[in-house]
């Protein structure tokens, strides 16, 4: 069963559980680096259409206001959530994803549509073919 309608005594807007997030909550969270720093916030999460998998969160910062942001795709295995800070914990400094594949346009989707792996390869995990 694809859908079904929430049960007599389930809450349709529950957010989420101690193990499970919402992708709501998810996009406006803060990312920080290995020093603690904050570097940006989740823009999207990218799934796998057909296993559901977490497959990309897609990082934005650089601009001001939201204005001008660049957008780094950042593959989900790299991020790790952090209770004390209430966010995300990546395992780089901002100065070294500065460097990674980045776009300007957020509704740009040639870094994945590609297949060229780049995002990947320079994060150094094995390609995720979508």
């Amino acid at each position: 069963m694809l859908h079904h309608e929430p049960g007599k005594n389930q809450d349709p807007y529950a957010k989420d559980t101690a193990t499970l997030i919402a992708s709501d909550k998810v996009e406006g969270t803060a990312v920080y680096g290995i020093d603690g720093n904050r570097i940006g916030s989740i823009q999207r999460v990218l799934l796998e259409k057909r296993g559901g998998r977490v497959a990309f969160a897609v990082l934005s910062f650089g601009g001001f206001l939201g204005i001008g942001d660049d957008y780094y795709p950042l593959p989900w295995a790299k991020l790790n959530y952090d209770e004390e800070l209430d966010g995300y914990r990546i395992d780089m400094t901002k100065e070294e994803i500065e460097k990674a594949p980045r776009y300007a346009d957020a509704d740009d989707e040639s870094w994945y549509r590609s297949g060229e792996g780049r995002v990947e390869q320079y994060y150094g995990i094995p390609p995720y073919v979508m």
